[in-house]
């Protein structure tokens, strides 16, 4: 097995593009250096704010040896591989394996809505095909339009020692509670909700997949380490400055409105593949204003 620990925060990296659309990856290493000198515990690169949806498989492939390369062993790289189809799936975590990948993040088939013993197929077929190799199951009822129960996922769990994660973004933290409190070992649970996060590790996840780490790692980073150190005092304030943020995240469908934070802070351009669009106008201005009061950028 990879010497890979699902735990802390793992930023869901965003893609950046240029202005005609192709990916771009000088960028895309200035964004990896912004998340190890802010010492976040992991990257998922092609995930949800990574744009999978619109990207290419040679783009996805292409990124994920540009981030491993690039990265150099210095924070894992976590390649978000699922699909809505199990051969492609397996192909790419395939993929991201040979090239160095510290981990693999595969979504519940999306679309199709399979059953709980189709789910169990799925992810039982991709991690057998790919021993020793971490995969995290990623549950994301209100994109894929499929909830893989708690029974689901402990029973993979228990079935694959390399499922070593969930990232789990029910919302449901009934759910989440029944993975935690019966999961074996080997597997721990990951909130896929930033606003989440706090009380997910007081019910005793360990960590995030975060997408407010993307502008403001080192600061939500510290929320989360004060969280798994007990520390719940020094963790809910962080909390609630960043709440405001959190929130505007999903002011527009995600990742348009990180993207926004990141253009705003001089990081990126501002670029996204249709059918998304950037933030309205309107919008624009309560991030920055947010932003602002976050300490994040200067008026």
């Amino acid at each position: 097995m990879k010497n890979f620990t699902a735990s802390g925060t793992i930023t869901a990296l965003a893609t950046p593009f240029k202005t005609d659309g192709s990916v771009d990856f000088k960028t895309l290493e200035k964004l990896i250096d912004f998340q190890i000198k802010s010492k976040v515990e992991g990257i998922v690169v092609c995930g949800t704010t990574g744009e999978s949806a619109t990207l290419t498989l040679k783009d996805k492939m292409g990124i994920y040896k540009e981030a491993v390369e690039y990265a150099k062993g210095k924070v894992p790289i976590i390649a978000a591989t699922g699909t809505y189809e199990t051969e492609e799936t397996l192909n790419l975590t395939v993929f991201a394996r040979e090239h160095g990948a510290s981990a693999a993040l595969v979504v519940v088939p999306y679309y199709i809505k399979p059953s709980q013993r189709s789910l169990f197929e799925h992810f039982r077929l991709i991690a057998t095909a790919v021993p020793n190799f971490p995969i995290i199951i990623y549950n994301i009822p209100g994109r894929t339009g499929v909830n893989m129960l708690a029974e689901t996922q402990l029973a993979v769990a228990n079935a694959c020692p390399n499922v070593v994660a969930t990232k789990e973004a029910s919302g449901n933290l009934v759910q989440m509670m029944d993975i935690i409190k019966n999961s074996p070992k080997h597997f721990s649970l990951l909130s896929g909700d930033d606003s989440l996060t706090l009380p997910v590790i007081a019910a005793g996840g360990k960590g995030i997949v975060s997408v407010i780490s993307n502008y403001a790692p080192k600061k939500f980073g510290d929320m989360v380490r004060y969280a798994l150190a007990g520390k719940f005092a020094e963790a809910k304030k962080i909390h609630y400055d960043l709440f405001e943020l959190m929130e505007l995240n999903f002011i527009e469908p995600n990742p348009a409105p990180v993207k926004c934070a990141l253009v705003l802070m001089k990081m990126i351009k501002d670029s996204i593949r249709l059918p998304l669009l950037p933030v309205t106008p309107e919008n624009k201005k309560k991030i920055q204003a947010a932003l602002i009061k976050a300490g994040l950028i200067s008026k």
